[in-house]
């Protein structure tokens, strides 16, 4: 599924050294909670387990900055919330848990105070490409988010520097491309339609 000579982001079967884990396919979620409080970000997506590590430098810079960026438009205007991974989303049996990079959830449909988990389709999701996660991000949650009906979906490679924008169709319920930006261009949402980012601004800055 993914190079198993990178640990960020695997698929596993068998994450500790404990008998009984179930086979590939058939994680649930009280499996999850069986998981060892170990630091890591583990994931169940239609019952496949998927486990990543601390990410990079240029990982977390672009979360940091997508996350204070949307989040100052978000609180300015009281339309909701923008969190970041680590938290738990429960898309149904499709993906519970999940935990993306960055999300908006509506005002309306905010976790609880104290909630643990959020129970629900985020508007918007972002998860941003490490080298061991492009099959994940790309094919893996798409589908999921896609059939869960979340709104809109980011793409954000740190490496490549650019942003691809997805929106769900009403006529098909499958995601478009809005745009792939790059270098010097802006990034405009359907989900925060006043919200305009510049992609330099997302990225770690080149040496000049």
């Amino acid at each position: 599924m993914m190079q198993q000579t990178s640990t960020e982001q695997l698929s596993i079967d068998r994450p500790v050294d404990e008998k009984k884990w179930p086979k590939r396919g058939q994680w649930t979620y009280a499996d999850y909670l069986r998981l060892p409080d170990d630091g890591k970000r583990y994931e169940i997506i239609n019952g496949v387990l998927y486990m990543a590590n601390a990410p990079s430098y240029n990982h977390q810079f672009a979360v940091t900055k997508l996350a204070r960026l949307l989040d100052e438009h978000v609180e300015q205007h009281k339309l909701g919330v923008v969190l970041v991974a680590p938290f738990e989303i429960h898309l149904s049996e499709i993906a519970k848990p999940v935990q993306p990079d960055v999300f908006f959830i509506p005002a309306e449909r905010q976790p609880k105070m104290g909630g643990k988990y959020f129970e629900g389709v985020p508007d918007l999701i972002i998860e941003v490409i490490s080298p061991s996660s492009i099959r994940t991000d790309r094919y893996i949650k798409f589908a999921a988010y896609e059939l869960a009906g979340v709104r809109e979906y980011w793409l954000v490679d740190p490496r490549l520097r650019f942003i691809e924008v997805y929106t769900r169709s009403s006529d098909t319920a499958e995601y478009e491309l809005e745009g792939q930006f790059v270098r010097r261009e802006q990034v405009h949402s359907s989900v925060l339609p006043d919200v305009v980012l510049t992609v330099d601004s997302v990225f770690v800055p080149l040496p000049t």
